[in-house]
Protein backbone atom coordinates (compact mmCIF):
# COMPACT_ATOMS: atom_id res chain seq x y z
CA UNK A 1 0.00 0.00 0.00
CA UNK A 2 3.11 2.15 0.61
CA UNK A 3 4.02 2.02 -2.96
CA UNK A 4 0.50 2.23 -4.17
CA UNK A 5 -0.30 5.45 -2.27
CA UNK A 6 3.41 6.55 -3.48
CA UNK A 7 2.74 5.52 -7.56
CA UNK A 8 -0.67 7.47 -7.37
CA UNK A 9 1.09 10.36 -6.65
CA UNK A 10 3.92 10.45 -8.71
CA UNK A 11 1.30 9.55 -12.06
CA UNK A 12 -1.13 12.25 -10.61
CA UNK A 13 1.44 14.70 -11.23
CA UNK A 14 2.33 13.57 -14.55
CA UNK A 15 4.66 11.06 -14.31
CA UNK A 16 5.61 7.24 -14.89
CA UNK A 17 6.53 4.61 -12.09
CA UNK A 18 8.71 1.87 -12.40
CA UNK A 19 8.07 -1.23 -9.95
CA UNK A 20 10.42 -3.72 -10.56
CA UNK A 21 10.54 -7.18 -8.49
CA UNK A 22 12.98 -9.99 -8.98
CA UNK A 23 10.96 -12.72 -10.04
CA UNK A 24 8.46 -13.63 -12.60
CA UNK A 25 6.52 -15.16 -9.97
CA UNK A 26 6.23 -11.88 -7.57
CA UNK A 27 5.83 -9.83 -10.52
CA UNK A 28 3.20 -11.34 -11.59
CA UNK A 29 1.62 -11.45 -7.75
CA UNK A 30 1.56 -7.35 -7.69
CA UNK A 31 0.59 -6.87 -11.58
CA UNK A 32 -2.63 -8.88 -10.50
CA UNK A 33 -3.17 -7.42 -6.94
CA UNK A 34 -2.30 -3.55 -8.56
CA UNK A 35 -5.03 -4.38 -11.38
CA UNK A 36 -7.39 -5.06 -8.61
CA UNK A 37 -6.97 -1.63 -6.65
CA UNK A 38 -6.79 0.11 -9.76
CA UNK A 39 -9.73 -1.45 -11.67
CA UNK A 40 -11.93 1.34 -12.59
CA UNK A 41 -9.48 3.93 -12.29
CA UNK A 42 -7.90 5.68 -15.03
CA UNK A 43 -4.03 4.41 -14.42
CA UNK A 44 -2.79 2.61 -17.65
CA UNK A 45 -1.09 -0.33 -15.90
CA UNK A 46 0.70 -3.31 -17.60
CA UNK A 47 3.28 -5.66 -16.83
CA UNK A 48 6.59 -6.53 -18.32
CA UNK A 49 9.03 -9.78 -17.56
CA UNK A 50 11.96 -11.76 -19.27
CA UNK A 51 9.31 -14.30 -20.77
CA UNK A 52 6.36 -14.34 -22.72
CA UNK A 53 4.55 -13.26 -26.16
CA UNK A 54 7.85 -11.21 -28.03
CA UNK A 55 5.30 -8.85 -29.85
CA UNK A 56 3.58 -8.35 -26.58
CA UNK A 57 6.83 -6.95 -25.26
CA UNK A 58 7.49 -5.12 -28.58
CA UNK A 59 4.01 -3.37 -28.02
CA UNK A 60 4.31 -2.73 -23.96
CA UNK A 61 7.80 -1.55 -24.48
CA UNK A 62 6.55 1.39 -27.11
CA UNK A 63 3.74 2.06 -25.31
CA UNK A 64 6.09 2.90 -21.96
CA UNK A 65 8.09 4.90 -24.46
CA UNK A 66 5.68 7.34 -25.54
CA UNK A 67 3.72 7.61 -22.15
CA UNK A 68 0.84 5.38 -23.11
CA UNK A 69 1.58 3.44 -19.45
CA UNK A 70 1.05 5.04 -16.76
CA UNK A 71 2.76 2.17 -14.29
CA UNK A 72 5.13 -0.71 -15.47
CA UNK A 73 5.44 -3.85 -12.95
CA UNK A 74 8.20 -6.02 -14.11
CA UNK A 75 11.32 -7.70 -13.54
CA UNK A 76 15.13 -7.26 -14.54
CA UNK A 77 13.26 -6.71 -18.36
CA UNK A 78 12.32 -3.23 -17.52
CA UNK A 79 16.25 -2.17 -17.21
CA UNK A 80 16.46 -3.63 -20.56
CA UNK A 81 18.49 -0.98 -22.89
CA UNK A 82 15.39 -1.22 -25.23
CA UNK A 83 12.98 -0.09 -22.06
CA UNK A 84 13.01 3.55 -22.29
CA UNK A 85 10.42 5.95 -20.28
CA UNK A 86 8.79 9.15 -21.37
CA UNK A 87 8.85 10.65 -17.70
CA UNK A 88 10.13 8.40 -15.40
CA UNK A 89 9.45 10.00 -11.65
CA UNK A 90 9.23 6.96 -9.68
CA UNK A 91 11.22 3.87 -9.43
CA UNK A 92 9.84 1.15 -6.48
CA UNK A 93 12.05 -1.37 -5.96
CA UNK A 94 10.91 -4.48 -4.39
CA UNK A 95 13.14 -7.17 -2.11
CA UNK A 96 15.90 -4.66 -2.47
CA UNK A 97 18.68 -7.44 -1.43
CA UNK A 98 17.86 -9.68 -4.58
CA UNK A 99 19.56 -6.88 -6.97
CA UNK A 100 22.65 -5.71 -7.21
CA UNK A 101 23.79 -1.82 -6.89
CA UNK A 102 24.21 -1.61 -10.69
CA UNK A 103 20.93 -3.00 -11.03
CA UNK A 104 19.28 -0.29 -9.05
CA UNK A 105 21.63 2.15 -10.81
CA UNK A 106 20.22 1.26 -14.30
CA UNK A 107 16.88 1.71 -13.36
CA UNK A 108 17.20 4.86 -11.42
CA UNK A 109 19.28 6.52 -14.84
CA UNK A 110 15.96 5.36 -16.97
CA UNK A 111 14.61 8.95 -15.64
CA UNK A 112 15.78 12.33 -14.93
CA UNK A 113 16.68 11.73 -11.07
CA UNK A 114 13.59 10.10 -10.16
CA UNK A 115 12.77 8.93 -6.53
CA UNK A 116 13.37 6.07 -5.49
CA UNK A 117 11.60 3.87 -3.20
CA UNK A 118 13.41 0.49 -2.15
CA UNK A 119 11.52 -2.04 -0.15
CA UNK A 120 12.78 -4.90 2.02
CA UNK A 121 12.05 -7.02 5.30
CA UNK A 122 15.86 -7.81 5.82
CA UNK A 123 17.96 -4.32 4.78
CA UNK A 124 21.33 -5.55 3.40
CA UNK A 125 24.38 -4.55 5.22
CA UNK A 126 25.61 -1.47 2.49
CA UNK A 127 21.47 -0.43 2.64
CA UNK A 128 21.79 -0.39 6.61
CA UNK A 129 24.92 1.43 6.36
CA UNK A 130 23.80 3.78 4.05
CA UNK A 131 20.86 4.75 6.33
CA UNK A 132 23.24 5.68 9.43
CA UNK A 133 24.93 7.83 6.84
CA UNK A 134 22.12 10.00 5.98
CA UNK A 135 22.08 8.86 2.19
CA UNK A 136 19.07 6.77 2.73
CA UNK A 137 16.17 8.00 4.74
CA UNK A 138 14.13 5.09 6.07
CA UNK A 139 10.45 4.07 7.47
CA UNK A 140 10.27 1.27 9.74
CA UNK A 141 7.18 -0.43 9.69
CA UNK A 142 7.45 -3.00 12.67
CA UNK A 143 3.96 -4.13 13.77
CA UNK A 144 2.15 -7.51 12.33
CA UNK A 145 -0.74 -7.00 10.27
CA UNK A 146 -3.77 -7.54 12.47
CA UNK A 147 -4.67 -11.28 13.60
CA UNK A 148 -0.81 -12.17 13.02
CA UNK A 149 1.53 -14.29 15.31
CA UNK A 150 5.35 -14.37 15.08
CA UNK A 151 6.45 -17.60 13.68
CA UNK A 152 7.89 -20.22 16.40
CA UNK A 153 11.77 -21.11 15.01
CA UNK A 154 13.17 -24.41 15.74
CA UNK A 155 16.89 -25.60 15.11
CA UNK A 156 16.05 -29.33 14.45
CA UNK A 157 19.56 -31.18 14.99
CA UNK A 158 20.08 -34.90 12.45
CA UNK A 159 18.79 -36.48 15.85
CA UNK A 160 15.64 -34.89 16.10
CA UNK A 161 14.29 -35.16 12.15
CA UNK A 162 12.34 -38.02 12.86
CA UNK A 163 10.64 -36.27 15.69
CA UNK A 164 10.24 -33.07 13.45
CA UNK A 165 8.44 -35.67 10.54
CA UNK A 166 5.73 -36.43 13.03
CA UNK A 167 4.98 -33.13 13.64
CA UNK A 168 4.33 -31.99 10.09
CA UNK A 169 1.96 -34.84 9.89
CA UNK A 170 0.09 -33.51 12.78
CA UNK A 171 0.47 -30.16 10.75
CA UNK A 172 -1.31 -31.92 7.60
CA UNK A 173 -3.27 -33.42 9.79
CA UNK A 174 -5.27 -30.08 11.09
CA UNK A 175 -5.60 -29.01 6.95
CA UNK A 176 -2.90 -27.14 7.12
CA UNK A 177 0.68 -27.14 4.29
CA UNK A 178 3.84 -27.59 4.11
CA UNK A 179 7.15 -25.58 2.22
CA UNK A 180 10.35 -27.89 2.43
CA UNK A 181 12.84 -25.63 0.76
CA UNK A 182 16.22 -27.02 -0.43
CA UNK A 183 19.80 -25.09 -1.56
CA UNK A 184 19.90 -27.31 -5.16
CA UNK A 185 17.51 -28.19 -7.98
CA UNK A 186 19.40 -31.48 -8.50
CA UNK A 187 21.98 -33.36 -7.27
CA UNK A 188 26.16 -31.78 -7.76
CA UNK A 189 29.11 -33.60 -7.78
CA UNK A 190 30.76 -30.78 -6.26
CA UNK A 191 28.13 -30.49 -2.99
CA UNK A 192 26.60 -32.93 -0.53
CA UNK A 193 23.88 -31.30 -0.32
CA UNK A 194 20.60 -32.36 -0.74
CA UNK A 195 18.34 -31.61 -3.68
CA UNK A 196 14.53 -30.66 -4.54
CA UNK A 197 14.26 -33.14 -7.08
CA UNK A 198 15.90 -35.96 -5.53
CA UNK A 199 13.68 -35.23 -2.13
CA UNK A 200 10.93 -34.77 -3.23
CA UNK A 201 10.95 -38.44 -4.72
CA UNK A 202 12.08 -39.70 -1.82
CA UNK A 203 9.53 -37.35 0.94
CA UNK A 204 6.45 -38.68 -1.69
CA UNK A 205 8.02 -42.39 -1.76
CA UNK A 206 8.92 -43.11 2.16
CA UNK A 207 8.33 -40.32 4.27
CA UNK A 208 5.11 -38.89 3.47
CA UNK A 209 3.19 -41.41 1.41
CA UNK A 210 0.27 -40.37 2.74
CA UNK A 211 0.04 -37.26 1.60
CA UNK A 212 0.31 -34.87 -2.33
CA UNK A 213 3.93 -33.63 -2.58
CA UNK A 214 4.58 -31.03 -5.41
CA UNK A 215 7.51 -29.68 -6.67
CA UNK A 216 8.54 -25.73 -7.72
CA UNK A 217 12.05 -24.68 -8.76
CA UNK A 218 13.26 -22.28 -11.33
CA UNK A 219 14.41 -24.87 -14.17
CA UNK A 220 10.89 -25.35 -14.82
CA UNK A 221 8.94 -23.27 -17.37
CA UNK A 222 7.11 -20.11 -16.24
CA UNK A 223 3.63 -21.79 -16.91
CA UNK A 224 4.76 -24.97 -14.83
CA UNK A 225 5.88 -23.06 -11.76
CA UNK A 226 2.41 -20.87 -12.31
CA UNK A 227 0.93 -24.18 -12.12
CA UNK A 228 2.67 -26.01 -9.24
CA UNK A 229 1.70 -22.68 -7.53
CA UNK A 230 -1.78 -22.90 -8.23
CA UNK A 231 -1.77 -25.99 -7.65
CA UNK A 232 -0.17 -25.62 -3.86
CA UNK A 233 -2.79 -22.79 -2.92
CA UNK A 234 -5.48 -24.37 -4.30
CA UNK A 235 -5.22 -27.51 -1.52
CA UNK A 236 -3.85 -30.08 -3.67
CA UNK A 237 -0.81 -30.27 -2.90
CA UNK A 238 -0.06 -30.90 1.41
CA UNK A 239 3.48 -30.26 0.72
CA UNK A 240 5.57 -28.10 -1.53
CA UNK A 241 9.21 -29.33 -2.11
CA UNK A 242 11.14 -25.76 -3.23
CA UNK A 243 13.90 -24.00 -3.96
CA UNK A 244 14.56 -20.20 -3.10
CA UNK A 245 12.70 -19.76 -5.76
CA UNK A 246 9.70 -19.23 -3.19
CA UNK A 247 11.99 -16.91 -0.96
CA UNK A 248 9.89 -13.66 -2.02
CA UNK A 249 6.06 -13.51 -3.47
CA UNK A 250 4.55 -15.96 -2.08
CA UNK A 251 1.34 -15.56 -0.13
CA UNK A 252 -0.31 -19.04 1.05
CA UNK A 253 -2.28 -18.19 4.27
CA UNK A 254 -2.90 -22.12 4.86
CA UNK A 255 0.55 -23.18 5.09
CA UNK A 256 1.81 -23.21 8.44
CA UNK A 257 4.94 -24.87 8.02
CA UNK A 258 8.59 -24.01 6.75
CA UNK A 259 11.48 -26.57 6.78
CA UNK A 260 14.53 -25.50 5.47
CA UNK A 261 16.97 -28.20 4.45
CA UNK A 262 20.77 -27.31 5.43
CA UNK A 263 19.65 -23.84 6.98
CA UNK A 264 23.72 -23.58 7.61
CA UNK A 265 23.83 -22.98 3.57
CA UNK A 266 21.39 -19.70 3.89
CA UNK A 267 22.77 -16.25 4.57
CA UNK A 268 20.15 -14.54 7.47
CA UNK A 269 18.34 -12.33 4.74
CA UNK A 270 17.51 -15.41 2.49
CA UNK A 271 16.29 -17.55 6.10
CA UNK A 272 14.27 -14.67 7.29
CA UNK A 273 12.69 -14.21 3.80
CA UNK A 274 11.75 -17.96 3.40
CA UNK A 275 10.38 -17.99 7.15
CA UNK A 276 8.14 -14.77 5.79
CA UNK A 277 6.48 -17.17 3.44
CA UNK A 278 4.32 -18.49 6.76
CA UNK A 279 2.70 -16.80 9.27
CA UNK A 280 0.66 -15.06 6.90
CA UNK A 281 -2.86 -16.32 8.03
CA UNK A 282 -4.47 -16.05 11.39
CA UNK A 283 -2.87 -19.56 12.93
CA UNK A 284 0.41 -20.53 14.59
CA UNK A 285 3.05 -21.16 12.18
CA UNK A 286 6.51 -22.72 12.21
CA UNK A 287 9.82 -22.60 11.06
CA UNK A 288 12.11 -25.97 11.12
CA UNK A 289 16.22 -25.08 10.27
CA UNK A 290 17.27 -28.94 9.65
CA UNK A 291 21.06 -28.25 10.02
CA UNK A 292 24.55 -28.96 11.06
CA UNK A 293 26.90 -25.82 11.14
CA UNK A 294 30.51 -26.55 11.56
CA UNK A 295 31.39 -22.64 12.01
CA UNK A 296 30.74 -20.58 14.50
CA UNK A 297 29.73 -18.26 11.55
CA UNK A 298 27.05 -20.49 10.76
CA UNK A 299 26.09 -21.10 14.14
CA UNK A 300 25.58 -17.31 14.59
CA UNK A 301 23.17 -17.27 11.97
CA UNK A 302 20.80 -19.91 13.41
CA UNK A 303 20.57 -18.95 16.56
CA UNK A 304 19.73 -15.16 15.44
CA UNK A 305 16.87 -17.07 13.33
CA UNK A 306 15.94 -18.52 16.56
CA UNK A 307 15.71 -15.75 19.06
CA UNK A 308 14.46 -12.94 16.83
CA UNK A 309 11.55 -12.19 13.94
CA UNK A 310 12.26 -9.04 13.73
CA UNK A 311 13.78 -8.22 10.49
CA UNK A 312 15.75 -4.66 11.25
CA UNK A 313 17.50 -6.80 14.22
CA UNK A 314 18.33 -9.48 11.66
CA UNK A 315 19.79 -7.27 9.66
CA UNK A 316 21.82 -5.34 12.02
CA UNK A 317 22.80 -8.96 13.02
CA UNK A 318 23.64 -9.36 9.19
CA UNK A 319 25.52 -6.11 9.24
CA UNK A 320 27.82 -7.07 12.21
CA UNK A 321 28.55 -10.88 10.71
CA UNK A 322 29.24 -9.62 7.32
CA UNK A 323 30.25 -5.85 7.39
CA UNK A 324 28.73 -3.05 5.64
CA UNK A 325 30.33 -3.18 2.83
CA UNK A 326 31.27 -0.18 0.57
CA UNK A 327 29.48 3.37 0.78
CA UNK A 328 30.58 4.28 -2.76
CA UNK A 329 31.04 0.98 -4.49
CA UNK A 330 29.32 -2.03 -5.59
CA UNK A 331 30.17 -4.12 -2.57
CA UNK A 332 26.95 -5.02 -0.98
CA UNK A 333 28.56 -6.67 2.41
CA UNK A 334 32.49 -6.91 3.30
CA UNK A 335 34.69 -5.09 5.66
CA UNK A 336 34.10 -1.19 6.21
CA UNK A 337 36.38 1.13 4.62
CA UNK A 338 36.47 3.09 7.66
CA UNK A 339 40.12 2.35 9.03
CA UNK A 340 39.67 3.46 13.16
CA UNK A 341 35.55 3.66 13.66
CA UNK A 342 33.30 0.95 14.55
CA UNK A 343 29.59 1.89 13.18
CA UNK A 344 27.60 0.97 16.12
CA UNK A 345 29.94 1.58 19.22
CA UNK A 346 30.87 4.90 17.76
CA UNK A 347 27.50 5.54 16.28
CA UNK A 348 26.98 9.04 18.46
CA UNK A 349 30.27 10.65 16.72
CA UNK A 350 29.53 9.69 13.72
CA UNK A 351 26.03 11.06 13.74
CA UNK A 352 27.31 13.92 14.59
CA UNK A 353 30.04 14.07 12.14
CA UNK A 354 27.26 13.69 9.54
CA UNK A 355 25.55 16.78 11.10
CA UNK A 356 28.49 18.63 10.64
CA UNK A 357 28.61 17.01 6.86
CA UNK A 358 25.12 18.11 5.84
CA UNK A 359 25.52 21.94 7.08
CA UNK A 360 29.19 22.29 5.70
CA UNK A 361 27.32 20.80 1.83
CA UNK A 362 24.29 22.81 2.67
CA UNK A 363 26.48 26.64 3.02
CA UNK A 364 28.73 25.00 0.18
CA UNK A 365 27.14 22.76 -2.39
CA UNK A 366 30.04 22.10 -4.22
CA UNK A 367 32.76 22.63 -1.93
CA UNK A 368 34.71 25.48 -3.90
CA UNK A 369 35.35 27.75 -0.44
CA UNK A 370 38.73 27.83 0.35
CA UNK A 371 38.55 26.02 3.75
CA UNK A 372 36.70 23.19 1.73
CA UNK A 373 39.82 22.33 -0.59
CA UNK A 374 41.20 19.68 1.59
CA UNK A 375 37.83 18.01 2.34
CA UNK A 376 36.87 17.96 -1.60
CA UNK A 377 40.64 17.13 -2.73
CA UNK A 378 40.23 14.05 -0.51
CA UNK A 379 36.54 12.72 -1.33
CA UNK A 380 37.58 13.09 -5.27
CA UNK A 381 40.72 11.16 -4.42
CA UNK A 382 39.15 8.25 -1.67
CA UNK A 383 35.91 8.10 -3.94
CA UNK A 384 36.82 8.77 -7.66
CA UNK A 385 34.77 6.94 -10.30
CA UNK A 386 32.30 5.26 -7.46
CA UNK A 387 30.48 8.37 -7.07
CA UNK A 388 27.63 7.18 -9.23
CA UNK A 389 26.60 4.48 -6.92
CA UNK A 390 24.46 6.34 -4.75
CA UNK A 391 21.75 2.77 -4.03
Amino acid sequence: MVALYAALIAIANGYQVAFMAPTELLAQQHFRTLQKFLSGSQVRVCLLTGSGNAAHKKNVIAQVGDGGIDLIVGTHAIIEEAVSFKKLGLAVIDEQHKFGVLQRLKLREKGASPDVLIMTATPIPRTLSLTLFGDMDISILDEMPPGRMPVKTFWVSENKEKAAYDFIRGEISKGKQVFVVYPLVDQSEKLDLKSAITEAERLRNEIFPEYKVGLLHGKMKSSEKEQAMADFKEKRYDILVSTIIIEVGIDIPNATVMVIEHAERFGLAQLHQLRGRIGRGGKQSYCLLFGTPKTDLSRDRLRTMVNTCDGFKIAEMDFRLRGPGEFFGTRQHGLPELKISNIFHDLPILQQARKDAFEIVCRDPSLSAEEHQKIKNMVMEMFKDRLDYLL
